[in-house]
């Protein structure tokens, strides 16, 4: 289901999913008619603002937190005009972690990227865009200060929803080596252990709020 306040960008994303086989259930314009249209038709995803109605500051984002309180599986994925951190991590903390994506609106106009990242937090992945991590990685500090500068660059295209395979090939290197780099960024990170998908989460949740 889509939740956005703008009529033109909301019927552009009701005919974008469209055309690539996805039924809308519902596209509402506020996030009182985001629960309500949640509980009534349980969606596979949610495609949501951050700003909405009635006061224009994050209570799209509110309401799919609290949404993912009650159902913590269900995938959201938030749209955003700027580029805001805290979204991202009260985003990233909510529900079980996984089934979650940050975008900034403009990566809708690159519908191959949006239609990939829809598809991915739909399966459990977590996507955040990948403006959202260039600005972040000027602003790190502790606790990453113990990372190298590759493996900063592997955590970052981690946070970006990137498989190993993936960040292998944008770095010219085997997957075997990613695979080391990542084993030594969650050591590094003091990580509890748990299974690896969802220290993977843990790891981009202490990238972005550092």
């Amino acid at each position: 289901m889509v939740a956005e306040d703008s009529v033109l960008l909301r019927d552009g994303l009701v005919g974008l999913l469209g055309r690539f086989g996805h039924e809308v259930v519902s596209a509402v314009g506020d996030a009182q008619a985001l629960v309500a249209a949640v509980e009534e038709h349980a969606p596979d995803i949610v495609v949501t603002d951050v700003r909405m109605p009635p006061g224009f500051q994050d209570e799209g984002l509110h309401a799919a937190v609290r949404l993912r309180g009650k159902r913590p599986t269900l995938p959201v994925l938030v749209l955003s005009q700027y580029v805001q951190r805290t979204y991202a991590a009260e985003l990233l903390d909510s529900g079980d972690g996984s089934g979650v994506g940050y975008l900034l609106k403009d990566r809708v106009g690159q519908v191959e990227e949006f239609v990939a990242a829809l598809h991915k937090v739909a399966d459990g992945g977590t996507v955040v865009d990948p403006e959202v991590v260039r600005q972040l990685l000027r602003r790190r500090r502790d606790p990453l200060e113990r990372l190298t500068p590759r493996e900063r660059e592997v955590l970052a295209l981690i946070a970006e929803g990137r498989s190993n395979g993936a960040i292998a090939k944008e770095l010219v290197v085997s997957e075997a080596a990613i695979g080391k780099h990542i084993g030594n960024i969650l050591t590094k990170l003091d990580l509890p252990p748990t299974d690896q998908t969802h220290r993977r989460v843990l790891a981009v949740l202490t990238y972005l709020r550092a």
